[in-house]
């Protein structure tokens, strides 16, 4: 029996929608965590942004994880899932079997299996990573990581798209506030 696929269009029209319907990044992550979570049947997704003055990865959203497990410490790019800082996306099939995890034993507790730690990039930077942890050994087929790979690229855009909004509607906002107090007589 081969490795099952779980990424197909309908996984891309959810993130895609997520994205297009989000006010600000800490909904658009919140919401597309979950959404990932439902449209691949895994335990849970995160979403960082990666410090790079701190070398860590600092969570944006995530669902399906318990709060002890999200805020178990500092997530260090060069000790959680490294290569994936570098560009590289990473599956660790299973928790279990891996020297690659920063908190292998929290994993455990959590009832992690397995995790796919994939880059978000812009630009050819990393400036992020999404993590996605399953509850069972999970080995994705090489369609899947293309997809997921896509994913999150698509991610680095809405990240910087969603960034940018709020920085201009606080122009926009500044800029109404300024003529309104000083400039109206």
């Amino acid at each position: 029996m081969g490795i099952e696929e779980k990424i197909d269009i309908d996984v891309f029209k959810v993130v895609t929608r997520a994205i297009a319907e989000a006010e600000n990044l800490e909904l658009m992550t919140g919401h597309l965590s979950q959404l990932l979570v439902a449209a691949l049947g895994i335990k849970g997704c995160s979403i960082f942004a990666l410090n790079h003055e701190s070398e860590e990865l600092e969570i944006l959203g995530s669902f399906g994880l318990s709060v002890g497990y999200v805020n178990k410490g500092p997530v260090l790019s060069a000790k959680s899932i490294a290569r994936t800082v570098k560009g590289d996306p990473i599956v660790v099939a299973d928790t279990s079997n891996s020297d690659l995890l920063q908190y292998p034993q929290e994993a455990i507790v959590e009832g992690v299996r397995a995790v796919v730690s994939l880059p978000i990039t812009l630009h050819s930077r990393v400036i992020g990573a999404l993590r996605l942890y399953h509850y069972d050994v999970w080995e994705v087929s090489e369609r899947d990581l293309d997809s997921l790979m896509l994913l999150s690229e698509i991610i680095g855009l809405a990240l910087m798209y969603t960034r940018l909004r709020h920085a201009l509607l606080s122009v926009k906002e500044t800029t109404n506030e300024i003529h309104t107090v000083w400039l109206e007589p």
